[in-house]
């Protein structure tokens, strides 16, 4: 693994509101302290040169720049720059890694700076929430009575929180999922909440709700009894499509743990049919994560070894054409060695062409750049494990500064 880089702790502000109250401070560069002497730009450019300038920054980068001055802080906080910063190559997703499985604290891995931020994430309670993104918001629920809701922007740190999902009060299992359109900026989230049957664990009910923020309103737009298998944690809307992984519940003859079914959102209605949709996983899988690269549907999947089917051998990545999986990727037995023997389980996401793995029981953050065909370690994240069963997970968002919810 590549040594310990240089990171920042950073508290970021909405820049709307107020682009000019960060506590820089703990920042190590490989550069060291050099004095640099420079012509200031502020005797040169214009504003509108200006903008454009920093619009094509990181955005760590572009909210430093708010710092250095009035006129830089009254640039970055215009809605004319968030259009021009809107409008530029997108940036590159971050990770958020979880340090603490009791407390939601953490740090955000910028691959452009290669750097480590320490950033709050508001409302958040505890680091097993239900969490999704989609262009730069992040919805996250709780994880016991799956009633509080909220989605924020955890850069600029605007948040808001959402009325109660209907449904069951109290379900075994739930999924969130949550797009963002690219046009009108709004967003649809779904939940889908699946339930054990009474006497017969064969048996599962599920149903799905959607929340559109235009109109500010659930709709519960389908429920459906399962036999044989049942609905879990995993999600995401691809497409116009909700794609939700299915667990066996046994009873029956399959051979895989795992499968696939779809929902078109923009049906509302298909009592009866979800099964018909069904997908069979490419191969026995320990460990599925879904997620939406490029409106393409990838599946991130631990593949067991055949003797202890509870350890992963292997971790292969594919992505859906159709009904067919192709895989286009398998970790490099060098860097599945980095992590140590993984469990059956483990914490993947990604968006963009960038997928991050990392194991639940170490820091370590793999990084896989579909585009370039590239494995690569991120910086050492600025945490130790202090104890054997101190765990770690997270998630990757976009990072935005012109998405609210």
């Amino acid at each position: 693994m590549e040594g310990e880089a240089s990171w920042v702790n950073n508290s970021f502000e909405n820049p709307t509101r107020d682009i000019g109250e960060f506590d820089l401070f703990s920042e190590l560069s490989d550069e060291g302290n050099k004095e640099v002497n420079a012509i200031s730009v502020d005797l040169i450019l214009p504003d509108d040169l200006l903008e454009r300038i920093l619009a094509c920054l990181p955005i760590a980068s572009i909210v430093r720049a708010g710092c250095v001055c009035k006129r830089w802080h009254g640039i970055v906080s215009s809605r004319r720059f968030l259009w021009n910063f809107s409008h530029v190559l997108p940036q590159k997703p971050w990770y958020f890694m979880f340090t603490s499985s009791d407390e939601p604290v953490g740090y955000a891995f910028d691959p452009i700076l290669r750097k480590w931020f320490g950033i709050d994430l508001p409302h958040i309670k505890k680091s097993n929430w239900l969490i999704a993104t989609s262009r730069g918001l992040v919805s996250f629920m709780d994880n016991d009575s799956r009633s509080e809701l909220y989605v924020c922007n955890p850069i600029t740190k605007r948040c808001r929180k959402l009325q109660e999902p209907p449904g069951l009060k109290v379900s075994d299992y739930s999924a969130l999922a949550i797009s963002v359109n690219r046009i009108s900026n709004g967003y649809t989230i779904s939940i889908v909440k699946s339930k054990l049957g009474l006497g017969n664990f064969f048996q599962s009910d599920l149903s799905i709700h959607i929340y559109d923020s235009e109109t500010r309103m659930w709709v519960t737009s389908c429920t459906e009894v399962l036999t044989g298998w049942r609905g879990g944690d995993e999600s995401v809307i691809c497409g116009g499509v909700l794609y939700l992984l299915l667990y066996s519940a046994g009873g029956g003859s399959t051979d895989t743990r795992h499968g696939l079914i779809k929902y078109n959102l923009s049906n509302r209605s298909s009592h009866g049919l979800l099964m018909r949709s069904f997908i069979k996983v490419p191969c026995p899988l320990t460990c599925g994560r879904l997620m939406n690269l490029n409106e393409k549907l990838v599946m991130v999947g631990g593949i067991g070894k055949q003797d202890r089917p509870d350890i992963i051998k292997g971790i292969g990545i594919w992505v859906l054409n159709g009904k067919d999986w192709q895989e286009i990727a398998r970790m490099p037995h060098k860097f599945f060695q980095g992590f140590g023997e993984f469990d059956e389980v483990f914490a993947s996401s990604g968006t963009d062409n960038l997928i991050y793995i990392q194991s639940y029981g170490a820091p370590a953050l793999l990084v896989f750049d579909i585009n370039q065909r590239q494995w690569k370690w991120s910086q050492k994240c600025p945490v130790s494990k202090r104890f054997p069963l101190q765990l770690f997970t997270g998630f990757c968002f976009e990072p935005r500064l012109d998405m609210a919810p």
